[in-house]
């Protein structure tokens, strides 16, 4: 009698891939190596994704995990000024001001495993498994509950490359990128089996490699092509094994994603902002030998964080700003007009500036920064205060894109998808089911 068949429990599983551009994802899967993605590109939607801004993990992944942007959550960057001060600290996972998607489908008696999840570090209460990415540090401190530390290292885990050692060499780079992913099959193999309605794995080696190697993706004769392409494969064998193992278990492929929190491209040029800030006039230090922020003029207008997060000197938000709130606007259109004509050998340098009046929104809104500038391709910001010339290279090759990360799925959610948008995608199965 098919009225006594219990309906199958929904669950959801997302994968994500760090810093993927979804044109790499359609090359590389037409090329034939990328059989797995190619398979899901015939048996689903992909669709382009755009990034937070600025278009860096630690504001993408937060807007990821709380459907939220930076006005909300608090993370702006990497790096964020002290209130009512020029010191830095870096914000982790305890200074998120609102709850996670994990947390409401724990409120909602759901139980979820998150493995190698960017921005959560230290680790926090959740309502199962955590495993925090980067800018994960000991690993004592990157798990929650602290039961699973002697699991993990058993399979001898690793948080992530030695992006530092990695820089210099190539090829414990690529030993490196091997061994993590490897740590990241086997945590997948040990906490699949654990009971669960949401499962995340995040794979980060695919952003290290592009930073350092773009260049081998994008030239056939370079000698590190092929090491590039097989990387790739393995990232796909990987997938596809998880693929199989979600359909074998749920029938279909409906609550299967897959997506990356930004893309990627080739780097022609750094772009120094706060030199050119000073060439332009509107940035002055006390003591021009010594440039840190602490050091800042009062006459000074505005400045830049990393990557490309602008500031103006305000009077009450900065120790010695002198700028006034009814000057704002007038000051942010000079700034916006005067990016917009800079140039590098007759190329175009900036794509846009927004204002962050327009693109985030909530209580906290304010104490971030008041433009952020969106460079053309390859024109790769920067907020260094060390730099003398506006433009420069460094042995970095890969940089950040803001509007080609991508988002798989079964079903079309439509265009202009935000990486905030996904939460309540990839969450309405679960929370919709009783």
């Amino acid at each position: 009698m098919m009225w006594f068949l219990k309906k199958r429990k929904p669950r959801v599983c997302v994968i994500g891939l760090d810093g993927v551009p979804i044109s790499l994802v359609q090359d590389l899967a037409i090329k034939g190596y990328l059989p797995n993605f190619a398979s899901l590109l015939e048996q689903g939607h992909l669709h382009p994704l755009k990034a937070s801004l600025p278009e860096i993990s630690s504001v993408s992944w937060s807007d990821f995990m709380t459907g939220t942007n930076s006005g909300h959550h608090g993370i702006f960057g990497f790096t964020d000024f002290k209130p009512g001060s020029y010191e830095l600290r870096f914000p982790n996972f305890h200074n998120l001001a609102t709850s996670t998607f994990w947390d409401h489908l724990g409120q909602a008696k759901k139980k979820v495993v998150v493995l190698n999840q960017p921005s959560t570090y230290p680790a926090r209460r959740i309502p199962g498994f955590l495993i925090s990415g980067f800018v994960a540090i000991e690993l004592e401190k990157a798990v929650f509950p602290a039961g699973i530390l002697p699991k993990l290292k058993k399979i001898n885990y690793q948080i992530d490359i030695d992006t530092f050692a990695c820089r210099q060499d190539h090829s414990l780079l690529w030993s490196q990128l091997v061994s993590t992913l490897e740590a990241r099959a086997k945590a997948w193999e040990l906490f699949w089996p654990e009971e669960w309605d949401y499962f995340e794995l995040v794979i980060t080696g695919t952003d290290r490699l592009h930073h350092f190697l773009w260049s081998a993706y994008e030239d056939e004769a370079h000698p590190d092509h092929q090491s590039f392409l097989n990387y790739y494969h393995q990232v796909d064998k990987l997938i596809g094994k998880i693929v199989t193992r979600f359909r074998k278990e749920n029938e279909e492929l409906t609550g299967l994603f897959l997506l990356s929190d930004h893309g990627f491209t080739g780097i022609k040029q750094e772009v120094y902002l706060n030199a050119w800030l000073e060439k332009e006039g509107l940035l002055r230090f006390k003591d021009s030998s010594e440039k840190n922020l602490t050091n800042i003029h009062p006459d000074s207008l505005v400045f830049a964080l990393d990557p490309n997060r602008l500031y103006l000197h305000l009077e009450g938000k900065f120790p010695s700003g002198q700028v006034k709130a009814k000057d704002k606007d007038t000051l942010k259109k000079t700034i916006r007009e005067k990016l917009l004509n800079l140039n590098f050998e007759g190329q175009r340098v900036i794509r846009e500036v927004f204002d962050t009046q327009d693109i985030y929104s909530g209580p906290l809104v304010e104490q971030g920064p008041d433009l952020i500038a969106l460079g053309e391709r390859g024109f790769d910001l920067k907020g260094s205060l060390k730099k003398h010339m506006i433009f420069g290279r460094t042995d970095l090759v890969g940089m950040h894109t803001w509007d080609d990360a991508f988002f798989w799925a079964a079903s079309d959610w439509g265009a202009e998808l935000k990486i905030s948008d996904l939460a309540s995608i990839i969450t309405k199965p679960l929370l919709n089911h009783k």
